[in-house]
């Protein structure tokens, strides 16, 4: 029977030699990284979001081959003498994609890290079938840079590009003025944007309600839409970039018989896109 140990390529990184480094840190993104040598990336990914989420990426410098399944492990380093591995969960692997995990065993992986484990990643080689494949993330260098991760995380934006970008901002009566919600939105959609260096086109859309007369509503659902548009101007979004058509009383949303029906009516509706 050939030797297991034989047959088993390692991928790792010296404890003299680990680095973690912050490869984004941004309010919309947080990305805690660390490089295998000869086999390619590990990376913590967490992005903005209205509920907290984490993601495993397994940047390979070669793909699977096929569809297979990986086996994660956190294992105790040579230093802890007489602790047992324990499974953290399993790595699907799919044809010519790299590997990731989902929020849980990602969580899992990094609390075995803060407590100085080696979270390993087990699978029989897709180039060669006497080989079997290890890849272990180094527990050294690990607290600074995962202290800095934590704090990156707990100033990610509340909530994503898609929670914002559709958005109706509704008008007091003949005015330019946002209700109070609508502002709350407006602020939101300003934050977000500050952060989204991506963003390819925002389209505004004003609109009024029926009262006070069709080429005057036309003027005002111009200038609702206007001042939106300074808004995000003032904030970096580049002016060629914003797009404003003002409809005036057309396209109603509701009939114009009350009160409340008309103020649904009054309103801009902001679209987003990003590449």
């Amino acid at each position: 029977m050939p030797n297991a140990a034989a047959n088993m390529r390692h991928y790792k990184v010296d404890v003299e030699s680990s680095e973690w480094s912050l490869s984004s840190q941004t309010r919309l993104k947080c990305e805690l990284s660390h490089q295998i040598p000869g086999y390619g990336t590990a990376s913590f990914i967490t992005e903005a979001s209205k509920q907290l989420n984490m993601e495993f990426y397994l940047d390979m410098l070669r793909l699977p081959g096929r569809y297979d399944s990986a086996v994660v492990y956190s294992m105790p380093p040579s230093w802890m003498p007489g602790v047992s591995k324990r499974q953290i969960g399993r790595m699907d692997l799919r044809k010519q994609y790299d590997g990731d995990l989902p929020s849980d065993s990602a969580w899992q992986m990094l609390t075995e890290l803060e407590k100085g484990f080696w979270p390993t990643i087990h699978y029989q080689d897709w180039l060669n079938p006497n080989d079997a494949v290890a890849v272990s993330l180094n527990a050294g260098q690990f607290q600074a840079s995962y202290y800095d991760f934590s704090r990156c995380i707990s100033n990610l934006l509340p909530y994503s590009f898609e929670d914002i970008e559709y958005t109706v901002l509704a008008y007091k009566k003949n005015s330019a003025d946002l209700t109070k919600y609508s502002q709350r939105r407006l602020d939101m959609i300003g934050e977000y944007l500050k952060e989204d260096l991506d963003l390819e086109l925002v389209l505004l859309d004003g609109y009024t309600d029926s009262y006070g007369g069709s080429w005057n509503n036309e003027q005002l659902s111009i200038r609702r839409a206007n001042e939106v548009k300074n808004y995000f101007t003032a904030l970096g979004v580049d002016t060629d970039r914003i797009e404003i058509t003002g409809h005036g009383e057309k396209r109603h949303v509701s009939p114009n018989d009350t009160r409340l029906d008309r103020a649904k009516n009054r309103r801009v509706v902001v679209r987003l896109s990003k590449g």
